[in-house]
């Protein structure tokens, strides 16, 4: 349980957080800033990790993930120009925390994670939050959203080589798709406008996330 005291003092790292890790840096999206500034990350994190909820860097969440540094959550929501109307794939739940930005800034959020203890405590997380429009599912992402559709935003939050087919075929005919693109060592933040059957490319920043393993991304065995 925490105390009032903590509480306090959460509130207070997550203001410096959103003042000098975001505002600090290009993050000028004001609902972004404002979402960040109202979700308790601590929430998200494995107590032994708590003290970490605000640090400048990403904090593992068990079974080998993270969750990614704030400002990179914060980059990712702002690369995708999200508005009330947009439905959100997410491949990679994680945590929950980047679930919980998108869902606060989108129509709904469909999020996919492959382990399922990873996705159990998410939705849990979530229903403590009172965040309701989200729909889970466990299985692998890389094949995209199980039932036939199409989605005005994906965010991929582990690195891929490229974006999984499945992924480029559910996004929406000017939909945007956010990807860190590479090898398993290190990749760069990439934004793709979905123009037709085209993809058009553009680069935003160098960055490193765990890989993305699954039919159309690496392979479990690869190192």
């Amino acid at each position: 349980m925490v105390s009032f005291d903590e509480k306090d003092k959460y509130v207070l790292e997550r203001l410096k957080m959103v003042r000098d890790q975001l505002r600090g840096r290009d993050i000028t999206d004001p609902t972004v800033l404002e979402v960040m500034s109202e979700i308790p990350r601590e929430e998200f994190i494995p107590e032994a990790y708590r003290y970490e909820a605000y640090a400048d860097g990403p904090v593992p969440i068990g079974l080998g993930q993270t969750i990614s540094q704030p400002y990179i959550v914060a980059l990712m929501t702002q690369a995708l120009q999200l508005n009330y109307q947009c439905d959100v794939l997410e491949l990679g739940t994680g945590s929950g925390y980047q679930t919980a930005v998108l869902a606060k800034m989108a129509k709904k959020v469909y999020t996919i994670e492959k382990l399922a203890p990873l996705s159990e405590a998410a939705q849990a997380v979530l229903g403590r939050l009172g965040i309701g429009n989200v729909e889970f599912y466990i299985g692998d992402g890389t094949c995209g959203w199980p039932q036939q559709r199409t989605f005005d935003r994906i965010i991929i939050t582990a690195a891929a080589p490229q974006p999984p087919q499945p992924l480029k075929e559910q996004l929406a005919d000017g939909g945007l798709l956010i990807v860190p693109e590479g090898d398993r060592s290190s990749q760069q933040l990439v934004a793709y406008r979905k123009k037709g059957q085209s993809l058009h490319k553009s680069v935003l920043c160098d960055c490193r996330f765990v890989p993305l393993t699954g039919k159309y991304g690496f392979s479990e065995l690869q190192q």
